[in-house]
């Protein structure tokens, strides 16, 4: 049984784009918790993986410090992945104007 709500792949790898970020479809609408979770996970990984590596540091040269400056650098350099894939960004998708977003489009504002 299919599932509709996904497109059928054909088995072929070139038919996702490459450039696609996680959590982001091809048509850049990303839904908003797909994004997030993305960030979410490009963070939290990157805290873990190099916060083993500071802890392995630590442990070859006998300090204790360089496995919190892993899990700092681990945090930035997710933040850092997610924001160049355009994860971080607001953008309105639905075409429609904010509120912030200047006079009106017949320029009448209201003011008195």
């Amino acid at each position: 049984m299919s599932d509709r709500k996904r497109p059928a792949n054909n088995g072929s790898a070139a038919s996702g784009n490459a450039s696609s970020a996680p959590g982001v479809s091809p048509d850049n609408n990303d839904g908003g918790y797909n994004a997030g979770m993305a960030v979410f996970s490009y963070i939290i990984g990157g805290i873990i993986v190099w916060s083993l590596i500071g802890w392995g540091l630590d442990n070859l040269w006998g300090t204790r410090w360089i496995v919190l400056a892993g899990a700092l650098l681990g945090a930035l350099g997710g933040f850092y992945l997610s924001h160049m894939h355009g994860l971080t960004s607001s953008r309105n998708t639905s075409g429609k104007r904010g509120v912030d977003s200047g006079p009106s489009a017949d320029g009448n504002t209201n003011a008195k």
